[in-house]
Formats: structure tokens, C-alpha cells, sequence
């Protein structure tokens, strides 16, 4: 597996759906009328973010990262779920 094929397979089946799991769970607390400031705060983050992943994952699949940037990314999200 190539470092595309394996950041593509992380964005895709891990990043993505977790930050779509989390996105669904802010929409709940603000349904609920349970949210702050800081829940619809954190909310607009993680839309970004997930933005974010798909341009990445658009870049990806264009074609246009080397070998060098996809190890750099992956390790980036490796680092980013250790913390949580």
C-alpha cells in the first residue's frame, strides 16, 4: 500500500466518520437545547475541519501529494488521536 493509498483509506474510513460521529452528537446536544456557546463554537470547528479533510482528500486523489506530505499528514493524525 502506497502513503496515498494508505492516508486515503484513513481519511476516508477513519477521520471522516469520526468527525461526522462527533458533528452528529453536537447536533444532538443543540436539538436538546442542552449547548452553550461553546458547543456551537465547537461545532463550526469541526465542520471546518472536516472541510478541511475533504480538500485533502480531493488533493489526495488528484494526485497532487507526494510521498514526503502524506507522511507528514498521517503522522499528524496519528498524533491528533493519541491526545483524545
Amino acid at each position: 500500500m502506497t502513503l496515498q493509498e494508505e492516508l486515503e483509506d484513513l481519511i476516508k474510513n477513519d477521520v471522516l466518520l469520526e468527525i461526522e460521529d462527533y458533528i452528529d452528537e453536537l447536533f444532538e446536544i443543540i436539538a436538546a437545547k442542552k449547548d452553550n456557546e461553546r458547543t456551537k463554537e465547537e461545532l463550526k470547528e469541526m465542520q471546518d475541519m472536516k472541510r478541511d479533510f475533504e480538500e485533502m482528500l480531493q488533493d489526495l486523489l488528484n494526485g497532487e501529494m507526494d510521498d514526503e506530505e502524506c507522511k507528514d499528514i498521517i503522522d499528524e493524525i496519528n498524533e491528533m488521536r493519541k491526545e483524545d
